[in-house]
């Protein structure tokens, strides 16, 4: 398998150095030269295969011969190491649980996919990588727990000031080691550019093997096509699902349509945004303005350009009317996600995350529409990583996971910086 630039003015790659590489020289993100077509068989009979042996048909065809067999086996069992279940809320909308790995959100797998086939790539190395990574709340986490102590690999988090909640900070703040947290003055947005900045700038890629831990990383975006594979392999009805996906950068709800395209079932899937919704309000209107994010309670979401968007056009072949036929997209306030939180918990007794109820609004919203839907949410993360939306929302404070409980005996340790590209650069430079 090889990939290519979607700015077309770079050679292409294999799987190894589009995942070393991160962007590619042009400025452009990796796509696949082809989409793999699963065996029908494969399909029907998800129920009679391990989450393992999915995880490895899945990605067989991405990694191509980069990685031997035996390796990969190991990689994707290590990814799959904690349970996924499709949790019925009720009958025409069910919870595909994604929290419970190592930092209570759905990135730890793209996150130890990644993680685990960059120290494969890096074994050999004579030069450290460094994993320049933004985040608005759960990339850090995954990322920082997913590479820490991987030797050759140094990682430099950038989150938004005052932007994630006290666990997504102490989860990407606490690791020490080779992982550095860097508190941006800004927003995600700003963040995001920076790190794109420096990709760009050959005073710096001279001098470090930079590498990316974003969705922009085909590792990344595409391992998050395994969790809607072993969704289906529970999913209870004849007829497809619609899958109501939390959106904020689009690799997730990207890896989806792509699962899609190899042949997993599905009826239609939801784009479920907060107030910062370039993407729905493009499917309404049918015209795409980039605007600054503005913080919400769901703020893993609070993107106002996402980069993963190209990707979903090119699977689309840049035909919007294909695209309105698969993507429905829906707004959803942060009022009317802390009265989803409530009435879920109300009256099904099931507890969701800011970022669920996103999906569940959305999803519900559509189902108006379309009377005889049903589908599932993705519950992108733990309700204890929002514990001032779900106590508000619910007047019950979250469960917390023992592994959280742990976190709050920790120490923060981050470094403060502007937002200005001179200052990170420096640091950069000097580090």
């Amino acid at each position: 398998m090889k990939y290519f630039s979607l700015n077309k003015q770079s050679s292409p790659v294999d799987f190894r150095e589009a995942t070393l590489k991160g962007q590619a020289p042009d400025k452009g993100l990796y796509f696949p030269e082809e989409i793999p077509l699963h065996e029908k068989t494969f399909i029907e009979q998800l129920r009679s295969f391990s989450k393992e042996e999915i995880a490895f048909r899945v990605m067989e065809p991405f990694v191509g011969d980069t990685i031997p067999k035996n390796v990969l086996q190991r990689i994707v069992t290590e990814t799959v190491d904690f349970p996924f279940p499709l949790h019925p809320i009720h009958e025409s909308i069910s919870s595909l649980e994604l929290y419970h790995g190592p930092t209570f959100a759905f990135k730890d797998v793209g996150a130890r996919f990644m993680s685990r086939c960059l120290s494969y790539f890096s074994s050999n190395a004579v030069t450290t990588t460094t994993i320049l990574v933004a985040t608005s709340g759960d990339t850090g986490g995954a990322v920082a727990n997913g590479f820490l102590d991987v030797e050759g690999i140094e990682v430099i988090i950038l989150y938004p000031s005052g932007k994630v909640s006290p666990v997504q900070e102490l989860q990407l703040t606490t690791c020490g080691s080779n992982i550095t947290a860097l508190e941006i003055d800004g927003s995600f947005d700003d963040c995001q550019a920076l790190v794109k900045e420096a990709f760009m700038d050959t005073a710096i890629t001279a001098r470090k093997n930079l590498s990316s831990a974003n969705s922009i990383n085909v590792a990344r975006w595409l391992s998050q096509q395994i969790y809607y594979f072993l969704a289906h392999q529970q999913w209870a009805y004849d007829m497809p699902p619609v899958i109501a996906v939390p959106s904020g950068n689009f690799g997730n709800i990207c890896a989806g349509i792509l699962a899609h395209k190899t042949g997993l079932p599905v009826k239609h899937f939801v784009a479920a945004c907060n107030v910062n919704d370039t993407v729905p309000a493009y499917l309404r209107t049918g015209s795409y303005q980039v605007k600054p994010s503005v913080s919400t309670l769901s703020n893993a979401m609070d993107v106002g350009n996402p980069s993963n968007f190209i990707r979903i056009m090119k699977l689309m072949n840049q035909d919007y009317t294909v695209l309105q036929s698969l993507v429905s997209g829906y707004t959803i306030t942060d009022e009317t996600t802390l009265a989803t939180i409530q009435k879920v918990y109300q009256q099904y007794g099931y507890m969701l995350d800011p970022h669920g109820a996103v999906a569940y609004a959305a999803l519900t919203q559509y189902q108006q529409e379309n009377k005889s839907a049903r589908g599932y949410i993705l519950e992108t993360a733990h309700p204890v990583k929002f514990p001032d939306a779900v106590k508000e929302a619910t007047g019950h404070e979250a469960p917390i996971p023992p592994a959280a409980m742990e976190l709050f005996g920790k120490q923060k340790r981050s470094i403060p910086m502007q937002k200005d590209y001179a200052s990170f650069k420096e640091y950069l430079l000097n580090k």
